[in-house]
C-alpha cells in the first residue's frame, strides 16, 4: 500500500496506515535467474505486484532515515506474487499473510544494478512490467507514500538487517492475475532486468 493509486485500488480511497504494513518471505520464496514461475494449485487467482527492490549491503539495526542510504548498494525490479483469493480469506479472519505471499517461488527477483551506476536519486526511478509485450504496470518512486530510506529505517527497528537481505518497497496501481504461458518482462528505467515465463 505504498503507492497512492494502488492504495485507492484496494480501498476505494486513499488509506494511509499509521505504520507501514510489513510481511516477510522465506528464502524458499526467491525465484532467480529467469526460472519459470509455477502457479500454485491452492489458488484460483495469483496476482503479480511489480516492485522496486533494494539489496542490503551491511549489518544494521535501528538505522536513522538520514543514514539509511548507506545500507543498500543495488536496485532491481521484482514480483511479489500474491494468492489473492487466499489473501481475502486470511484478511477476513484477521490472520497473517505469509501463506498467500510467502509461498515457494513467490518472490521473483531481477538482475541487480549497482546504485551508483544509475545516476539518479532512488526517489526518481521509473519501472514497469510487460506481460506478453503489453505494459500492465508503471511505477515512479517519487509517488511512494513512504520513501525507500524511511522503509529501511522502519524495518531496522524490528529486524537486524543483514548483508544480502532484500526489501520489496510496494507496488503501484495495475496489479492483476497471471496465466499459464504468460511471458513477463520487468524494466528499471531503460534496462530490462527481469524476464521469465509462467507455467
Amino acid at each position: 500500500m505504498n503507492y497512492a493509486e494502488h492504495n485507492k485500488e484496494l480501498h476505494g480511497s486513499l488509506y494511509k496506515t499509521e505504520e507501514p504494513v510489513i510481511f516477510t518471505k522465506a528464502d524458499s520464496a526467491l525465484l532467480t535467474n529467469g526460472r519459470p514461475f509455477f502457479i500454485p494449485d491452492f489458488t484460483q487467482r495469483c496476482d503479480y505486484e511489480t516492485e522496486l527492490v533494494v539489496r542490503i549491503c551491511r549489518l544494521g539495526r535501528s538505522i536513522s532515515p538520514r543514514f539509511a542510504h548507506r545500507y543498500y548498494d543495488a536496485i532491481t525490479v521484482g514480483i511479489d506474487f500474491t494468492a489473492r483469493d487466499l489473501q481475502e480469506k486470511l484478511v477476513a479472519k484477521g490472520h497473517p499473510w505469509e501463506l498467500c505471499k510467502g509461498f515457494d517461488g513467490s518472490a521473483v527477483i531481477g538482475r541487480f544494478i549497482a546504485k551508483e551506476t544509475l545516476g539518479r536519486d532512488i526517489q526518481d526511478l521509473h519501472f514497469h512490467l510487460n506481460i506478453n509485450g503489453a505494459t500492465v504496470q508503471r511505477g515512479h518512486t517519487a509517488d511512494m507514500l513512504r520513501t525507500v530510506d524511511d522503509l529501511v529505517s522502519y524495518i531496522s527497528q524490528f529486524f537486524t538487517l543483514k548483508t544480502g537481505d532484500l526489501i520489496y518497497t510496494g507496488t503501484p496501481a495495475g496489479v492483476g492475475p497471471v496465466h499459464i504461458d504468460d511471458h513477463l518482462e520487468g524494466w528499471l528505467e531503460d534496462e530490462k532486468v527481469l524476464e521469465f515465463n509462467v507455467k
